[in-house]
């Protein structure tokens, strides 16, 4: 019975010593740590780098300049299902620890004690926080350690929420989308409201490894983590098995989808962008997240372009056709991939869309046009009858009497659209030509179009083109005289 007592004593003691001298330890290496680790306070002032946006006066987008994609979202505008699909792929348990989760440490150290390797990091949220913010990604003990203290700190001086907001907006999910509304414009084209619980889980299982699990790019294992992150959601009761079911069912539909430019006006973006650079500088413009409202009308920014654009071509159609842009043997276009190649070499040219004749009628052509669904068209002879051959500025060949005049099977081709017609053959316009119009009433200009293709030509004939007015300056003069 001594013995025993003694055992106990015995074992007590040293086990209280482990645990003092545990505590020393930790309290010793936090001592000599502390005085590095970064202050919070510039966590609560952080600014996410946002791109430079340009609008028009009613607010409509015009552009955006930037390196980052991100659209940085307040706690309360984040749907309750994205927060629940975030928390079951990375932290569960995000509400309830203290910053560090212990079983998730426990469970790394039991993973490096059988496999001597660090595989399992027991990383949450708030220390994912402390590592994208402060520190680097590099996989050493000493970082980790800074991260399970600076991870204190930040959830004895944040709130959770705050913390979750700066995650969410903060973590990159591929293809230069950075936060959660980023990556849903990316991705699928829509903002956080319109996403599907299937969308939300797919966005969800991202950070563990943008690339691995982009559903673009590898759809096959993004769609496993998926499926993984809606088993979580269910086990874990913030989906019922008939909502689970459903989205493990639903097919993913992501594609990448570019700016979702609501106005075309990109010789006005550029002047706002050069401008912006001359009084910022570069690094202020594209991360300062600046919105600048333009004196642009967007229905009169719209006419102008149409207006301009048809101009041009109908002015360069005046002086004939100058011939197809090549030509294509069908035997050697044996798939549907094929075709892609072939019109994947085609230069883009702005407001045409290219495509191959299939086959002639006396007055008539079919064609495919180029685009995501290949469809098959018909252009009639009012579309085709304009295309005399050119021969100079001021003589055409002679009229044309049937299709097979100015096109054979197999010419590569470019089309415009007709209201009256439907398809239009069609070519890009040699001349150019630019319009600015000036309200009378303050001096804004309400819309402005440069050039008739911004990325064939991004000279912007309103602004930097210098010729004489010649009569066009008599209205001044003669008001001038009016007025005396």
């Amino acid at each position: 019975m001594k013995f025993l007592k003694k055992l106990f004593k015995t074992t007590l003691a040293t086990l209280s010593a482990l645990f003092i001298l545990g505590i020393s330890a930790v309290l010793g290496v936090y001592l000599y740590l502390s005085p590095d680790l970064p202050s919070i306070e510039t966590l609560k002032e952080v600014k996410l780098q946002v791109p430079l946006r340009v609008y028009t006066a009613d607010k409509k987008l015009i552009s955006e300049f930037g390196e980052m994609k991100r659209s940085p979202l307040t706690f309360d505008e984040i749907p309750q299902s994205m927060i629940d699909a975030i928390l079951s792929a990375e932290d569960n348990r995000y509400f309830e620890h203290p910053g560090v989760d212990y079983q998730g440490i426990l469970r790394a150290v039991i993973n490096l004690a059988m496999t001597g390797k660090k595989s399992q990091g027991g990383s949450t949220i708030t220390m994912q926080v402390a590592r994208n913010f402060f520190l680097s990604s590099e996989k050493t003990y000493l970082r980790k350690i800074n991260e399970i203290f600076l991870s204190f700190k930040i959830e004895n001086e944040l709130s959770k929420e705050e913390i979750l907001e700066l995650y969410l907006n903060k973590i990159y999910l591929g293809h230069r989308s950075y936060g959660i509304a980023a990556a849903a414009q990316v991705y699928y084209g829509k903002t956080m409201e319109q996403l599907s619980i299937a969308e939300m889980a797919m966005i969800a299982g991202l950070p563990k490894a943008p690339s691995r699990f982009n559903p673009v790019t590898n759809l096959k294992r993004a769609v496993m983590r998926r499926n993984y992150v809606l088993g979580r959601m269910h086990a874990l009761n913030y989906i019922d098995t008939n909502i689970y079911e459903d989205a493990l069912n639903t097919e993913d539909n992501a594609k990448l989808h570019g700016l979702s430019i609501e106005i075309s006006a990109p010789h006005v973006a550029e002047m706002v962008r050069s401008q912006m650079v001359k009084q910022y500088g570069d690094e202020q413009t594209y991360t300062g997240g600046y919105k600048v409202i333009t004196t642009i009308d967007s229905r009169l920014q719209v006419a102008a372009n149409n207006a301009l654009r048809r101009a041009l071509l109908d002015y360069d159609s005046r002086h004939g056709y100058r011939g197809t842009l090549g030509h294509v043997d069908f035997s050697n276009l044996p798939t549907i991939e094929s075709w892609s190649q072939l019109f994947k070499r085609i230069p883009k040219v702005g407001y045409l869309t290219s495509a191959v004749v299939l086959a002639l009628e006396e007055q008539a052509v079919t064609v495919m046009l180029n685009t995501d669904t290949n469809l098959i068209a018909h252009i009639p002879w009012g579309g085709l009858s304009w295309a005399r051959t050119y021969i100079n500025d001021n003589r055409r060949g002679p009229k044309l009497k049937i299709a097979a005049n100015v096109l054979k099977e197999g010419d590569l081709i470019y089309l415009q659209r007709d209201p009256k017609h439907g398809w239009r053959l069609s070519q890009p316009p040699q001349t150019e030509g630019a319009l600015i119009s000036i309200s009378a009433h303050d001096g804004h200009i309400i819309a402005l179009n440069g050039g008739y293709d911004f990325h064939r030509s991004n000279f912007n004939r309103v602004t930097q083109a210098f010729r004489q007015p010649g009569s066009n300056f008599k209205p001044f003069i003669y008001s001038a005289a009016l007025e005396k």
